[in-house]
């Protein structure tokens, strides 16, 4: 009885061992932009190892195809196929591109979105004629709420670690020249309640232009609750970190590095970043850099020709 016991036993453990080693494992990639065509307008979103290498174009269409997030191993991108020129709807594919899908709601902004949920719900800036709020919308495109922050000029928004609040990119003025616009950050309860400015751009700094980003798209990092934006300040433009109380600001990057649009990986380890590496910016060629957080040890990941911007982190499967 005790063999035949011990028998099963053993059955049991190597059926579990063999589906385990059946099982795909998980690993990062970055998707990021990647202006493929200036003259004849074309953007393609590209993924690759965080080696640099491997680089797959997942989308490969006519037009414009933009990322500003994923969530597990799908890519969310907004795209002009099947539309007019720069009219945007949502899209999503896995980290290689092998299956596309239009989720559908209304057209949209180019602004960064952000999920909750489990992935199941994205926060959208939508481009719907008289209103001016938030959607949050499901994955079949399906309106669950509107937001209203009661400015003139709201974007880019992201989604606390709880999902009941959202960080923003906002301004008391119109994204227009010479009428004092200036965007800065600021965090409102998904009902619209409680709108408060949680950053100050640098009283008497007069390096950014009035288009420049004064507090770029922010991400709202879970495992340490906190925000991080770029912001161009002193002559250069640099990453930060600030609690969403508003207190802890600081540098995380070091002068010798221009940061653009970056977002962080899942486990909260590295932030992935675009840099202009031209002499000047009249030679603009924007790489893809990922810097891990606890060192602050940078790597360039990426030193070609094309121009990529707003890398975003993905999962793949792997054997």
């Amino acid at each position: 009885m005790k063999n035949l016991i011990y028998i099963i036993l053993v059955a049991l453990l190597l059926s579990c061992s063999k589906k385990e080693a059946d099982q795909p494992n998980k690993a990062y990639r970055i998707a990021c932009n990647v202006w493929t065509d200036k003259e004849g307008d074309n953007y393609e979103v590209f993924t690759m190892n965080l080696d640099g290498t491997d680089q797959v174009n997942i989308t490969n269409l006519e037009g414009v195809e933009w990322t500003y997030r994923a969530y597990d191993d799908q890519v969310l991108y907004i795209s002009d196929r099947d539309t007019c020129n720069r009219c945007y709807f949502l899209y999503e594919t896995d980290a290689l591109g092998s299956q596309h899908r239009k989720i559908g709601g209304p057209q949209l902004r180019d602004s960064w979105m952000s999920t909750r949920n489990g992935g199941q719900e994205i926060i959208v800036n939508p481009k719907v004629d008289g209103d001016s709020a938030f959607y949050i919308i499901n994955r079949s495109g399906e309106l669950v709420q509107k937001i209203y922050t009661g400015l003139p000029y709201y974007s880019d928004p992201y989604f606390s670690p709880d999902g009941k609040e959202i960080v923003f990119r906002g301004s008391k003025k119109r994204f227009k020249a010479n009428i004092g616009y200036q965007d800065e950050l600021y965090i409102v309860g998904v009902d619209g309640s409680n709108l408060r400015q949680l950053t100050y751009y640098p009283e008497g700094d007069t390096t950014a232009n009035w288009y420049s980003y004064h507090a770029g798209p922010p991400f709202w990092e879970p495992n340490r609750n906190v925000i991080t934006y770029h912001s161009k300040q002193q002559g250069g433009s640099y990453l930060f970190q600030i609690n969403p109380d508003g207190s802890g600001l600081k540098k995380l990057t070091p002068d010798s590095i221009p940061v653009g649009w970056h977002s962080w990986s899942p486990d909260g380890t590295m932030i992935t970043f675009d840099s202009n590496t031209g002499e000047n910016d009249e030679d603009m060629n924007f790489d893809i850099f990922i810097m891990e957080y606890e060192s602050g040890e940078i790597t360039r990941i990426t030193s070609d020709t094309l121009f990529e911007q707003a890398p975003v982190f993905v999962e793949a499967m792997v054997k």
